[in-house]
């Protein structure tokens, strides 16, 4: 099997992911859930992702659907289409899943997955985070992750526009 095929075996729907939640709970696995758009990939991304995989044994991440980047961000984006996005961030080895989504935010997804620790970055408070309910009810965390300054996909794409 090529390494792309393993890849791609990551990037599951919620039926496909159902059974590798159940399997991962019966071994006791901490899982992790963060979502996003992830539009363009930089080193922020990858700090806040592996930040956030280190905080548990399996790590999914939820990834907003090209109409749902387009509905949040505006019509120019996303920059890459929803299968590249969720195969990028399947490639890194410390990612277990990549589920996409629609919803204007991911609150039924995390429902579905109850994780054990749910993550975003610290430009949001704990309490504010779609699904802090839902984790904190089970017993689990709500973590926020300082962000790398300097690093944003808005700020590449307006240095694109602008020719810098």
């Amino acid at each position: 099997m090529s390494h792309l095929e393993n890849i791609s075996k990551k990037v599951l729907t919620t039926a496909q992911l159902q059974p590798m939640l159940e399997l991962w709970r019966f071994f006791g696995k901490k899982v992790v859930f963060t979502n996003g758009c992830f539009d363009l990939l930089h080193l922020g991304h990858l700090d806040y992702l592996s930040k956030a995989a280190d905080l548990g044994d399996i790590f999914i991440i939820g990834v907003n659907t090209d109409a749902s980047v387009s509905r949040l961000k505006g019509p120019m984006r996303p920059v890459n289409d929803q299968q590249s996005r969720a195969m990028l961030l399947a490639a890194f080895g410390f990612v277990d899943a990549v589920v996409l989504f629609d919803e204007p935010t991911p609150k039924a997804l995390i429902d579905f997955i109850q994780p054990d620790v749910l993550v975003k970055g610290n430009d949001y408070k704990a309490e504010d985070i779609v699904g802090y309910d839902t984790v904190m009810a089970k017993g689990g965390r709500v973590a926020t992750i300082p962000l790398v300054e300097g690093y944003s996909t808005t700020a590449i794409i307006n240095r694109i526009i602008q020719g810098n």
